[in-house]
């Protein structure tokens, strides 16, 4: 199976252009017309996205005069099945390793 993978960029971009708060960012958004909210924003920044719509990339490479390769590096990445246990190494412990039953001697010393 491939399995897709990316990284955000968008920390690093602001950073390169003197944007050292995500309060920056959200009137520059404005004049491109998305509307954040400041947690939308903040997101937006620290976190990696799922889902981002095209005018908020658009925005953002404007933004930052970057192309879309500038904001997100993709990986691809094959991963190995994993192999399922066989039956030879499987013990059965009700046949094989029986508890002791214990036995509990009181030292009455005293």
């Amino acid at each position: 199976m491939k399995q897709v993978d990316y990284r955000w960029h968008v920390a690093e971009l602001m950073a390169r252009q003197g944007m050292h708060n995500t309060t920056d960012l959200a009137p520059r958004l404005r004049e491109y017309g998305v509307e954040l909210s400041p947690s939308q924003v903040y997101r937006l920044v620290t976190q990696t996205p799922d889902r981002v719509s095209p005018r908020v990339l658009g925005a953002l490479c404007a933004i930052f005069a970057c192309e879309l390769e500038d904001l997100l590096t993709f990986t691809y990445t094959q991963q190995t099945p994993r192999r399922a246990a066989t039956g030879t190494s499987v013990i059965d412990l009700n046949t094989v390793g029986r508890p002791r039953r214990a036995r509990i001697i009181r030292d009455d010393t005293d």
